[in-house]
């Protein structure tokens, strides 16, 4: 169910023979992969993509399809929610080409090598949750590497299989598939009448760049 499911991006950049990631923090100032609920109408890779720019300023390539699924468990925080819930989280592999300002304030997104970074998600979690969370960093560095052994392999080759999202080229609107993110986002805001439902739905599909398959 969707309702349940959110989607992760895991954003990394190669330094010299280390690879870092980047997190940014929680409201409560824990730190955690940019991530959010997935989006009807999204394929997860664009979701996550989206959750990269806004609460990272990541512009980068995605990887189409999930490296990982972990589990969370989010708390009934009032007495409309008062049981616990259970999320499933789709990690997405995102190389960041650059970064810039987030949208959303008060992440403060940073870089950590790939220990550090276990060490950071580890903080204020419970054991279990942050063993799940080390795996999916020790997931992250080996398909990373799987992939760095291909592209020396094969140079011509692209790097990654999902959308290439840059906020910069809006003026290039095919090649850019974050902005065609953000348009689609805009129109599920919109208010629209029971008749015109199914015709709005179909508006948002043709908003949005089929990601690209090499």
């Amino acid at each position: 169910m969707r309702g349940s499911e959110q989607v992760a991006a895991v954003c990394y950049r190669v330094r010299g023979q280390g690879i870092e990631f980047l997190l940014v923090q929680t409201r409560g100032g824990r730190w955690t992969f940019p991530k959010g609920n997935a989006e009807p109408g999204l394929t997860h890779a664009q979701a996550a993509a989206l959750e990269a720019f806004e609460e990272a300023g990541v512009h980068g390539r995605m990887e189409e399809a999930s490296f990982a699924r972990y589990v969370r468990h989010q708390a009934g925080r009032s007495t409309e929610r008062p049981a616990d819930k259970e999320l499933a989280v789709h990690a997405h592999l995102c190389e960041v080409l650059r970064l810039g300002a987030p949208q959303e304030s008060g992440r403060n997104p940073t870089w950590f090598p790939a220990e550090k970074t276990k060490r950071r998600l580890r903080e204020a979690r419970t054991p279990d949750y942050a063993a799940e969370l080390a795996r999916v960093v020790d997931r992250a560095v080996t398909r990373i590497q799987r992939l760095r052994s291909w592209n020396r392999a094969a140079p011509d080759r692209p790097r990654l299989d999902g959308p290439e999202f840059d906020r910069a080229r809006l003026d290039r609107p095919k090649k850019d598939a974050l902005g065609k993110v953000h348009l689609m986002v805009e129109h599920a805001g919109e208010r629209t009448r029971p008749g015109e439902a199914s015709a709005a739905r179909g508006k948002k599909r043709r908003n949005v760049v089929p990601i690209d398959r090499f």
